[in-house]
């Protein structure tokens, strides 16, 4: 009777010697998965805002765009011959053309969004408007903000006064005098930062647009304004204005598409458009159409 109860107690023993060993193992194994195994799906962390292999390029401007159908070009719509609102009460100009060549490269239509000058970047960096195809000037300033694609056009600006005025001719002779020019613009910059301080005290207006400026102009609210021809020529010959250029070019300047920064598809795809207009001639289409000439070597 006692051989039999030790024989139970030690069988007893064993089997539950053995339980403890297969528990424990068992939660070795579950301890070596949970922390072998990854917490969640590359699939995942892309689903919950995380990173992947191709996370964000879907969701960059040129695929946005793309998916959109149009591309939000900002401009003025009051500066012909560039860009203008036509009889039909249509946008229309230099480019309003070179926008709607664009986006027919990328494969989009064009959908314009005129305003102020001085509100166009602003606009831009808002995600308000796409681009901004309206003779914004590339300057180092302005590329701190935004980002631009090659020259488009190349303007010479030059002093333009009343036809009657015979005593300025050059910067120099700002001195003492009213001088307009557009709000915003690189003129103005050119202006209060570089002639300023050269020629002395003269007193600077701005404006929203070339022709109140040129109004005052020639009703002799100011004494000179600065643009360049092609932007006066149409305006001119519209309102029958008594003014003239003056003396030689008094600097150059380069317009490009205006993007907001770290576009670098976007960006890239306007570019090969505009290369590609060169190089087949379109290009030289539009500017002879605007300018009746074509446009000078780059």
């Amino acid at each position: 009777m006692l051989t039999k109860k030790k024989s139970r107690n030690t069988l007893f023993l064993t089997l539950s010697v053995l339980l403890l060993v297969v528990l424990a193992l068992a939660g070795c194994g579950s301890n070596n998965k949970s922390n072998n195994a990854p917490t969640s799906s590359p699939a995942n962390n892309a689903a919950n805002g995380g990173s992947s292999a191709n996370a964000g390029n879907e969701d960059n401007l040129l695929n946005k765009v793309k998916t959109a159908g149009v591309i939000k070009v900002g401009l003025m719509g009051t500066y012909a011959p560039y860009n203008f609102l036509n009889d039909n009460k249509e946008i229309d100009g230099f480019d309003a053309d070179i926008a709607k060549e664009a986006a027919k490269r990328i494969g989009v239509k064009v959908e314009f969004a005129p305003q102020e000058f001085s509100g166009l970047i602003p606009s831009l960096q808002a995600g308000k408007i796409d681009a901004i195809i309206s003779q914004v000037t590339i300057t180092d300033e302005r590329k701190q903000q935004i980002d631009f694609t090659q020259p488009y056009i190349t303007n010479q600006v030059k002093i333009i006064v009343k036809e009657n005025n015979n005593s300025i001719t050059k910067l120099e002779d700002f001195k003492g005098k009213n001088i307009g020019v557009g709000l915003g613009t690189n003129d103005e910059s050119y202006l209060r930062n570089e002639v300023l301080p050269k020629v002395g005290n003269f007193k600077i207006k701005t404006y929203d647009d070339v022709i109140t400026s040129l109004q005052d102009l020639n009703a002799g609210r100011i004494d000179a304004t600065i643009n360049n021809l092609y932007a006066l020529k149409p305006i001119v010959d519209k309102n029958g204005f008594k003014i003239k250029a003056v003396g030689d070019a008094i600097k150059s300047d380069q317009a490009g598409i205006a993007v907001r920064k770290n576009n670098p598809e976007f960006l890239a795809a306007l570019d090969k458009a505009l290369t590609d207009m060169k190089a087949d001639g379109t290009y030289k289409t539009i500017f002879k159409k605007w300018f009746g000439e074509e446009p000078s070597a780059e």
